[in-house]
């Protein structure tokens, strides 16, 4: 069977390391949850009762484990319902992605169904903020997201349009720019924080 966008970003998000979501299932983020079925043996779906349940629990997931949590939620609505979790996440300095669907990528802008500028919405809560636009897209914007996410101890936040999460990897347009693997999943190394001065050594110096 070939590879969809949604099983791209699962496979992406299992490379990482990423072994559990908390989420709801939903119309818009259909093509996702597919790929959360066929992959379930390298990534665990945890169902919860509210998509600001799933937040939540992503960011105490990252609390009390140290890594990453992430939770989906379907678009329009769900995607809404995440922001208290994902607030929690951002006051306390937790790493934590959300992933959201959106509608038909052609049909966005045009008051269709559930369509709700989810990268409006999170511009401030979430470090990274981007929408996925097609099979060569994935890969990047998932490296950038997790590494930004635990770079900065905060929110970043991915929503793929609805159809775009069914399109084959096969079918990608990938532009000049855009070179195949270029992508790492290696974070560069933080810069050191400066220790306390010494100020009672500093002034025997200056005395002698």
């Amino acid at each position: 069977m070939a590879e969809t966008v949604g099983d791209i970003l699962i496979r992406r998000l299992a490379e990482w390391g990423v072994d559990t979501i908390f989420g709801l299932p939903g119309d818009g983020i259909n093509g996702v949850f597919e790929a959360l079925r066929t992959h379930q043996d390298k990534v665990r779906f945890i169902q919860v009762r509210h998509e600001e349940a799933a937040a939540f629990a992503a960011c105490g997931y990252a609390k009390f484990t140290g890594r990453l949590g992430v939770c989906i939620a379907t678009s329009g609505p769900g995607g809404v319902h995440l922001l208290n979790g994902l607030y929690d996440a951002k006051f306390d300095r937790q790493p934590v992605l959300a992933i959201t669907g959106h509608t038909f990528h052609d049909m966005i802008g045009t008051h269709y169904q559930q369509d709700l500028d989810l990268d409006k919405l999170y511009m401030d809560v979430a470090y990274y903020n981007q929408r996925v636009m097609g099979p060569a897209h994935v890969e990047n914007v998932v490296d950038e997201a997790i590494k930004t996410a635990l770079s900065y101890r905060g929110v970043a936040h991915i929503t793929i349009p609805k159809d775009i999460q069914e399109w084959k990897a096969s079918d990608a347009k990938r532009s000049n720019m855009n070179v195949k693997n270029h992508s790492s999943d290696v974070l560069a190394p933080r810069f050191p924080i400066p220790p306390e001065p010494d100020f009672e050594a500093a002034a025997k110096l200056i005395a002698e």
